[in-house]
């Protein structure tokens, strides 16, 4: 795909970054070292980190010795295992309030989950530094408690995203305990993310598991692809089901091990089965069907219907971070995607 074909709006979601906001860093202290400082200790051991972002960490819960939290003057010992949780780019420095429908799916004192239409982008970057799910949050917590201001907006609250133009179930973390907490359990692959989607084609199985790494497309660096040897990105899993088949196109359920930027969609078009009317990887096309006019027109229709590619986050699964217990949320289909499938099922009964 030549860059000069992807729309604005399209670069803008490509730019969004991983679905996974935090990365983890294992470090397990030497046998000879000497008592020191654990910030110290991070300064000298972590690349570009400075003293005051170290105890920044240490204070918000990120960094953990032997499994636990621990103060800026612990002193390290031999053998030590030390676990940091790094924000990669979230900050909400410059971060401005705006007022915006908020569909907020369930809340308390701990953490938000939120029900995200498609075409809004979830965080300030590059061209979209205003209108965005953060902006709209920040408003909602501003109007909560008069005392929050844009100088002392809670530093925390991303720790996933997903796609511009996917909708679905999000949750946000409002206090630092929430952000480790959830932080831990994304990159222990124990958070259960369920998406429905539309794929092009009809699966040979009616169920399976995809496994290659993801990672940016060696030529094209704003699209991300597929590499199953592992050479190259990051371990991607998706778990997949078939619910439905139109014979054409085929509505799965999808379950990530992971969460990799444009997981699902990379991974079905890698066998070779395009979300449908995913316009960066291929599924805003006929990809399965002859090309005569009826069929034709009822296709395009469809994707006047969905102008978006076919995909909702349904359900998401997590342990609460203060009383640990398991939580468990589910969305329905929203209506471009549900009135896709009716047209679909239309089609092959013969009622269309």
């Amino acid at each position: 795909m030549d860059k000069a074909l992807i729309a604005d709006d399209e670069m803008d979601e490509l730019a969004e970054g991983s679905e996974e906001l935090f990365e983890r860093i294992n470090l397990i202290v030497d046998k000879g070292q000497q008592p020191l400082r654990i910030d110290k200790f991070l300064v000298q051991r972590i690349e570009n980190a400075s003293r005051n972002k170290v105890q920044q960490s240490i204070e918000a819960g990120r960094v953990l010795v032997n499994g636990k939290t621990i103060q800026a003057n612990y002193k390290i010992r031999p053998l030590d295992e030390i676990i940091v949780y790094s924000d990669k780019e979230i900050h909400t420095e410059g971060i401005i309030p705006e007022k915006m429908p908020l569909s907020i799916f369930y809340e308390d004192e701990q953490v938000m989950i939120i029900n995200k239409p498609p075409g809004l982008v979830v965080h300030p970057a590059s061209g979209n530094y205003t209108g965005t799910l953060v902006n709209g949050v920040a408003y909602y917590l501003q109007q909560k408690n008069n005392l929050i201001t844009e100088e002392n907006l809670p530093r925390f609250g991303l720790v996933h995203r997903i796609d511009k133009n996917t909708s679905g179930l999000m949750v946000l973390a409002k206090t630092p305990k929430a952000v480790t907490s959830l932080a831990k359990q994304f990159f222990d692959h124990t958070i259960h993310r369920q998406y429905l989607a539309l794929v092009w084609g009809d699966l040979a199985q009616d169920s399976g598991t995809i496994v290659a790494h993801v990672g940016r497309h060696r030529r094209f660096r704003k699209l991300f692809d597929a590499y199953p040897e592992g050479e190259y990105g990051k371990e991607a899993i998706t778990h997949y089901k078939v619910l439905e088949r139109f014979g054409y196109v085929t509505l799965v359920q999808c379950v990530l091990e992971t969460g990799r930027t444009h997981q699902i969609r990379v991974h079905m078009q890698h066998i070779g089965h395009p979300l449908f009317n995913d316009a960066t990887y291929g599924g805003d096309k006929i990809v399965k069907g002859t090309v005569f006019s009826k069929y034709k027109q009822f296709v395009e229709n469809c994707f006047e219907i969905c102008p978006r590619q076919a995909l909702h986050a349904k359900t998401i699964g997590f342990v609460h971070p203060s009383t640990g217990k398991d939580m468990l949320f589910e969305s329905e289909l929203p209506a471009d995607i549900s009135g896709l499938i009716a047209k679909w099922r239309g089609y092959v009964s013969g009622k269309m």
